[in-house]
């Protein structure tokens, strides 16, 4: 496929969109609940927004190696610093989409996201690089994860979990699919990496404005619950709290209240601990399999191989997580990720590295618990701005991780000492979930009584 045969495909995805709206829009005066479209419409976000920019960050890596010389530490810094961006604009982001509304930010974040692709397709210097590395993150940021959770979390309680799950299974969809074709298309002999960089960045601002048109923020505002349950056009909003039944009813928590609460400081390391697996391997994983003989072709399958695992895994997590202790169900998925890093170590046959796929993708029930668990302990009156507080620790983490790993190769030419401790690092934090209490525990009694009142 040319690129201008991608800025085709583009354009057709806009039309479409664009034709879908009205039709899209007039499914709010019945059939089917407008949440799971907008489940739909989330796991699109994310495809065009996570899968270039994170899941195809392992091979941005190996190319810029190849082209321009950069070392692992200077290429692991640019996503090191991205880290820490995110935890000092984490709470602003949050406080903005609480503010502004997620559809709001969507338009902005995937602006400033595309803008930031092409910037990246012209970089000559590493400097440059940053920059355009730290402009894309800023994107993410602020239009694509957070804005589309809080959505859901507003849309669904007592199916929190699934509908996030949902989500996810949609866009790793889009990784197992354009993973591979992207990898296949930044290499040289095909249309070179700076090609791509700049189809994806027009694709992604030509769809930003049509498809955050199509994202509701609250079903309240539409007169419906949660969940789609008993839904009333014209019903206050005031009243929908009061309609959904006693299992349902949740406590909202400022991000004043939140921080306050042990559990917030235990989800939070708790989940960058975790993740710390994750950015690792998507940061080191292709230049590891590279250094080790595999093709830049077979890492791209390999990241598709364990996300196309874990489509079933995270289905099976959101299944899961509406039904038994989250926080149990969090703590199996995190041991087999850390059990996979471990064994990502040895891999070095593919059958190693196959084992290690099947671990990581086993793995990836827990993404959306960890994020919907936000939403059963603290309800959701102030999500984003409680996640986007909660990504300062988590973002500390989650800058050391890749920097170390990439540290400790360049000084021992193995990534066998870093990637042991980031195995133990996520085990760890697999643990603190288990010191969780019951979400009722967090609210007091006073504040038990007022509401019953």
């Amino acid at each position: 496929m040319t690129v201008p045969a991608l800025l085709m495909v583009a354009l057709g995805v806009l039309l479409i969109i664009v034709a879908g709206t009205p039709t899209v829009s007039r499914r709010m005066k019945g059939g089917i609940f407008y949440g799971w479209w907008l489940v739909g419409i989330a796991s699109i976000v994310m495809i065009l927004s996570i899968v270039p920019f994170f899941h195809t960050m392992t091979a941005w890596f190996v190319v810029l190696e190849r082209h321009f010389g950069w070392n692992r530490t200077q290429l692991s810094l640019a996503f090191s610093l991205s880290r820490v961006e995110g935890g000092i604009l984490g709470p602003l982001e949050g406080l903005l989409i609480d503010r502004l509304g997620p559809r709001r930010m969507v338009i902005i974040g995937l602006t400033i996201l595309g803008i930031g692709f092409l910037m990246f397709s012209r970089v000559q210097e590493l400097w440059q690089f940053y920059v355009a590395f730290l402009t894309m993150s800023l994107g993410t940021g602020l239009g694509t994860w957070l804005p589309m959770m809080t959505v859901l979390n507003s849309w669904f309680v007592r199916r929190r979990a699934t509908s996030m799950s949902l989500v996810l299974v949609g866009y790793r969809l889009g990784v197992v699919a354009f993973v591979p074709l992207l990898t296949w298309a930044m290499d040289d002999v095909q249309y070179g990496w700076r090609a791509v960089a700049a189809a994806v960045a027009i694709t992604v601002i030509l769809v930003a404005f049509p498809l955050s048109r199509l994202v509701r923020n609250r079903p309240e505002d539409y007169g419906q619950h949660p969940d789609g349950d008993g839904n009333a056009p014209g019903l206050p909003a005031a009243d929908v709290k009061d309609a959904l039944e006693p299992g349902q009813q949740e406590f909202d928590f400022t991000w004043r209240e939140a921080i306050r609460t042990r559990a917030f400081w235990l989800m939070s390391f708790g989940h960058g601990c975790c993740s710390a697996v994750i950015v690792s391997v998507m940061v080191h994983l292709g230049p590891m399999l590279t250094d080790r003989g595999f093709s830049l072709q077979t890492v791209g399958w390999v990241v598709s191989a364990y996300t196309a695992i874990g489509i079933v895994s995270t289905l099976v997590g959101g299944h899961i997580g509406d039904r038994v202790s989250m926080r149990h169900a969090i703590f199996g998925f995190a041991i087999l990720q850390s059990a996979a890093i471990l064994i990502l170590t040895m891999a070095h046959s593919i059958q190693m590295v196959l084992l290690f796929a099947l671990l990581m993708g086993a793995g990836e029930g827990r993404g959306s618990l960890t994020t919907a668990i936000r939403g059963l302990y603290f309800g959701r009156r102030a999500f984003a701005s409680i996640m986007g507080m909660s990504m300062v620790p988590m973002n500390v983490l989650l800058f050391a991780a890749p920097l170390f790993a990439g540290y400790m190769f360049d000084i021992t030419g193995s990534y066998s000492i870093p990637f042991t401790t980031i195995a133990i690092v996520s085990a760890t934090g697999a643990s603190l979930f288990l010191l969780l209490g019951e979400p009722a525990q967090l609210v007091s009694p006073e504040r038990r009584t007022t509401a019953a009142a």
